[in-house]
């Protein structure tokens, strides 16, 4: 499904605009140089629809920049990795001077089209790291492992049974630094804690998501941690407690989300618009923008739980962050597959 904005046709007036840019490439660089006022066109692909967590983000951060004026902004949701490629190739076709997208399944086909279309810069999702033989083609994940710990420390807290349940996409790096810092966490002030993990092979299958954690509260856990939609629906039913991952649904589940982990792509999003802008975007690492010290991720606010949080774990939130952010404390970044105990 593409945005309505999305046109292949192109007009008189594009043809214009092409050639004008071509002529700014030929005599800058990669990406050509933009002046400060004119808006990038952004074209994002997407293989989930964009009310996922994770896409979302980027989404949000996307649709921000676009109503600042400093991007034009289309996208593709719901994308099989099977057609990647060609909409991929569509989009720069179309003059985008700027690609975002997740290529955890599509790497290979993501970077060779990224070789042929070197006046393109390329932002892409990846568990894998920029390679100087395509300059124009540089990664970003989800590091937001210390958003995840503080979380965790808040679970520690609430959780009656000292039993987690733990439910994710799949076993990936992304994911398994967010369940090891969260489980780090829990483990700070609860040592004896039990963990039940548990992995759906989906991205997107709230059903399956939520089956599983209906498995694990039957196994003791009364606290889940919902890395995937479904979770807190099944927490909520159950009545135990749940925490976020990566946005915070807390309005949607009052009485059930304690606290969130929550990721903001606007640092990664914002350094990559300006170095396009400079004429200046080569392949580089841009996952240090989703640190807490880089504006990265935050802890959601407590919310309906602010009073019931116990006031020891709110001081230990607090002194941890103030750490984290001030370089005096580093939370592990550990992705190795996470394991029931």
């Amino acid at each position: 499904m593409q945005s309505d904005s999305f046109n292949f046709a192109i007009s008189r007036r594009t043809l214009i605009k092409a050639a004008g840019a071509s002529a700014v490439v030929a005599a800058t660089g990669l990406p050509g140089r933009l002046l400060a006022a004119d808006p990038i066109k952004v074209a994002a692909i997407y293989t989930v629809p964009v009310e996922q967590q994770w896409v979302s983000r980027i989404h949000k951060a996307a649709n921000a920049a676009k109503e600042r004026g400093d991007i034009e902004y289309v996208y593709s949701e719901n994308t099989a990795n099977n057609d990647y490629e060609r909409v991929m190739r569509e989009y720069c076709e179309a003059g985008h001077k700027l690609i975002l997208g997740e290529v955890f399944g599509v790497e290979d086909a993501a970077r060779t089209v990224a070789k042929d279309y070197p006046d393109v810069a390329f932002l892409m999702g990846s568990s894998f790291k920029p390679d100087a033989a395509i300059p124009n083609f540089s990664v970003f994940d989800n590091y937001i492992q210390d958003a995840s710990y503080l979380s965790g420390l808040v679970a520690g807290a609430m959780t009656k049974s000292k039993n987690i349940g733990m439910v994710g996409g799949y076993p990936i790096p992304e994911v398994n630094r967010l369940m090891n810092a969260f489980m780090a966490g829990v483990k700070e002030v609860a040592p004896d804690t039990k963990f039940q993990v548990a992995f759906i092979g989906s991205w997107f299958d709230p059903p399956k998501a939520k089956e599983t954690a209906f498995a694990q509260i039957d196994g003791g856990a009364d606290l889940l941690y919902a890395e995937r939609f479904g979770v807190s629906d099944a927490a909520k039913e159950k009545k135990v407690l749940a925490i976020g991952n990566v946005i915070d649904t807390q309005a949607d589940y009052p009485d059930t989300v304690v606290a969130s982990a929550l990721w903001h792509f606007e640092p990664t999003l914002d350094k990559a618009i300006s170095e396009v802008k400079a004429g200046a975007f080569k392949a580089d690492d841009y996952g240090i923008y989703s640190f807490m010290k880089n504006g990265g991720c935050s802890l959601a606010p407590f919310g309906t739980f602010e009073s019931k949080v116990p006031d020891a774990i709110k001081v230990k939130v607090a002194e941890k962050e103030k750490m984290i952010k001030d370089g005096s404390f580093a939370v592990e970044i550990n992705d190795a597959e996470p394991k029931s105990t």
